[in-house]
């Protein structure tokens, strides 16, 4: 007992595994964004393609009979929505928070469109949690690191992959380029648009995926507003991160931890209302992004140079 709380320990494993679970959905996501971010491309569309992902990762996989196979659509129909804004805002140059806040408005109502016969279907197929054998058995870790659905230790992965391409390879180097300075990265014979829209185009798969996490694994199936602003968290999440893969990993377990908690309210003996404690997640990105600004006001900014801004060649 701890300030007159209860911790049980059944509780904190799984409130410990949950978080790590939601925590890994809302990286995928938030990485995504914050490749797109680094090439200088806002898009916060990613509510909108963390639906489309959800509702085709989930339709996808009941009609191939395979979950790998829907988290592949998922990707593949998160890039391409991803895409409407690249056309938009980086081809076009169109004013990058409207036509991601539009990309938004289009992709949550095109899901519930396409999942209005799926709602409520319960799936045959889904991810089942990794068995590693003896390191399943250890206790405490074994339930919480090494139980976990695939998806989780594919975040990781695509977390090293992210790091290792944007600060060791010559790709990565570009595509940082494009963000801190187009007029530099064009002069030195990269295609600045190519590289927005391939960061763009990575970035809603990315939260293609985050989607699927959900559908296909976290709470399978398919209902409207399953993903429930957490593509907002997602965007939040990459100025909590500093645009730092490292740091959006640890602020997605933060996160994870705050949307885990409050389905486990009566196992804490928690006071106040569990809805109360729901608001957590939401409470907490409102913070960051006020602190964000705060933070950003006094010091040099740790944004990409160029985030936001269309690139002409002619005004280079």
């Amino acid at each position: 007992m701890i300030f007159g709380l209860t911790f049980p320990e059944t509780a904190v494993i799984g409130l410990l595994f949950a978080a790590i679970q939601f925590g890994a959905m809302i990286y995928l996501a938030s990485l995504g964004e914050m490749i797109a971010e680094r090439a200088g491309v806002l898009n916060l569309g990613v509510e909108g393609m963390m639906a489309m992902g959800a509702v085709g990762g989930f339709v996808f996989a009941i009609e191939t009979g395979s979950p790998w196979l829907g988290l592949l659509a998922a990707a593949v129909i998160g890039g391409a929505v991803a895409m409407i804004h690249g056309l938009f805002a980086v081809v076009l140059g169109a004013n990058q928070v409207v036509s991601g806040l539009a990309l938004t408005i289009f992709g949550v109502g095109l899901a519930n469109f396409w999942g209005t016969d799926y709602e409520g279907v319960r799936p045959e197929v889904q991810f089942v949690d990794v068995d590693w054998g003896p390191l399943s058995d250890i206790s405490w870790i074994g339930r919480i690191l090494f139980q976990q659905s695939p998806l989780a230790y594919l975040a990781v992965l695509l977390g090293f992959v992210t790091w290792f391409v944007l600060n060791r390879t010559r790709g990565g180097l570009a595509l940082r380029a494009a963000g801190e300075s187009a007029a530099t990265a064009d002069a030195a014979g990269h295609s600045v648009l190519g590289l927005r829209l391939f960061a763009v185009a990575i970035g809603g798969a990315f939260a293609g995926i985050g989607g699927a996490y959900l559908s296909l694994s976290i709470s399978p199936g398919w209902t409207v507003g399953v993903v429930a602003g957490r593509g907002w968290i997602a965007v939040a999440l990459v100025i909590f991160g500093a645009w730092k893969v490292r740091r959006v990993a640890l602020g997605a377990f933060l996160f994870g931890l705050a949307m885990a908690l409050p389905n486990r309210t009566e196992s804490f003996d928690l006071p106040w209302d569990p809805i109360l404690w729901s608001m957590l997640p939401y409470v907490l990105t409102i913070a960051v992004m006020i602190a964000g600004a705060l933070v950003l006001r006094n010091r040099p900014p740790a944004a990409p140079a160029a985030l936001g801004l269309p690139f002409r060649r002619e005004e280079r």
